[in-house]
């Protein structure tokens, strides 16, 4: 048996992606946030193309 490779065998790095996929709450998170940042830009932008009244 090869000594080296069982004694240091360093853990494999996860992915970011598949981390963030793997947590239901963080895609919760992201799901709702994502679109009202979006929704509240979007209605910033239409308020201020609004010409003033005479």
């Amino acid at each position: 048996m090869n000594q080296e490779t069982t004694d240091t065998k360093q853990p494999e790095r996860v992915p970011i992606m598949q981390r963030i996929i793997d947590n239901p709450f963080l895609l919760l998170f992201i799901g709702v946030v994502v679109p009202t940042v979006f929704y509240v830009v979007w209605g910033i932008m239409e308020l201020v193309t609004i010409p003033l009244a005479n």
